[in-house]
């Protein structure tokens, strides 16, 4: 890894310089910069926890999201809401990857992928398709295979030559269970099969959306985006003229990118008009950001008890994170930031529809693990 290029693959890629490219899968420019003194209270904390079963991830945040309402928009209930659609991904992940020969990959896929966890991804998927008048059927396969490509990328992360973890989601990484080699296949057999299922599972959609939402998906995790943020990541371990630019690229591709892709796939699918579905790749492109710089912060203020996975790993590893170049306040404040610039974004959409993507929004920003 030493020998790559980094200058030349985040050359001239600053949040504070360039100017926004609308029709990439990747953002460009976020407007705000956290090193500037601004005003900005201290964000109330918010909890969410894990999700064996998707009743029990639901702590605070119902109550601080009943807080926050907007008195002119229609009560929305966010943890009958996540209640609802967790357990209608986990029943379709149960269907799509049953146990089956050989069982040993099946049960090592099946393992990560129904684990628990937040579901954020799919959810987000399902309700941007429902903002632009889709049905759910019509992009549950996709919101299946975010949430399968996202358990891969757990999976491959905590392997030995990654990031080397034993704990995820509160059980015993893949690999500490099956092997490392089981652990690989794994993975790759839910990349694989997450483009083979909306393909072939995805129903009432034009054949033309598909393709293009296959492509966006494709996209979002290959060298322009989670590859490219996963290998910068690595080759920047225990460097020390790593800047915001640099730190930003690696986020906007590992983390950012498929979290854009889960809401711009929703929109696709959903029947979603081209100027739409470009305003909410931006709402996303904010909150994709917006959710590892709250891991970053999380990741040096909470136990590993209260994640649910291995506290302090990137203080361990010498990473570069946003607590670490600007401090936690400042952090704090960059993360309010995208949140707000997130929600004007959804200005104009239907205000009953879009209260659901404001909710997880809030979520993402104040989540607790």
């Amino acid at each position: 890894m030493a020998s790559v290029n980094l200058g030349s693959l985040v050359q001239s890629y600053s949040i504070f310089n360039q100017a926004s490219r609308t029709n990439s899968p990747l953002p460009r420019s976020f407007p705000f910069n956290p090193l500037k003194n601004i005003s900005s209270s201290t964000p109330k904390r918010r909890s969410f926890t894990s999700l064996p079963s998707i009743s029990s991830v639901l702590t605070k945040e119902d109550a601080v999201m009943e807080e926050d309402q907007d008195p002119q928009l229609p009560s929305f209930d966010f943890k009958s809401f996540m209640v609802q659609k967790g357990n209608a991904v986990n029943q379709a992940l149960d269907s799509a990857v049953p146990l089956r020969d050989p069982v040993k990959i099946h049960e090592a896929m099946r393992y990560s992928l129904l684990a628990g966890g937040k579901r954020v991804r799919p959810i987000l998927c399902l309700a941007a398709c429902d903002l632009v008048g889709g049905k759910e059927s019509m992009a549950m396969p996709a919101a299946c295979a975010l949430e399968m490509i996202h358990t891969m990328s757990l999976v491959h992360d905590d392997l030995p030559c990654m990031d080397n973890d034993d704990l995820r989601r509160g059980k015993p990484t893949n690999h500490k269970v099956y092997g490392e080699d089981i652990a690989v296949l794994a993975g790759d057999a839910l990349l694989a099969f997450s483009f083979e299922h909306i393909a072939v599972s995805t129903v009432g959609v034009a054949p033309d959306r598909i393709v293009r939402a296959i492509g966006e998906l494709a996209k979002s995790i290959g060298t322009e985006g989670l590859a490219a943020g996963q290998v910068v990541d690595k080759s920047s371990e225990g460097l020390t003229d790593v800047g915001l630019d640099h730190l930003e690229f690696i986020h906007v591709h590992k983390t950012a990118a498929l979290l854009e892709a889960a809401v711009v796939l929703g929109a696709i699918l959903g029947g979603g008009r081209d100027a739409d579905v470009e305003k909410l790749r931006k709402f996303a492109r904010n909150i994709g950001l917006l959710f590892q710089v709250v891991d970053d912060i999380l990741d040096v203020t909470k136990s590993s008890k209260e994640l649910g996975k291995t506290a302090g790993k990137d203080l361990v590893v010498d990473k570069v994170t946003y607590p670490k170049l600007m401090g936690i306040n400042k952090s704090k404040e960059f993360a309010e930031k995208l949140k707000s610039d997130a929600l004007e974004l959804l200005q104009g959409f239907d205000p009953e529809k879009s209260t659901p993507l404001i909710a997880l929004a809030n979520y993402i920003a104040y989540r607790q693990n």
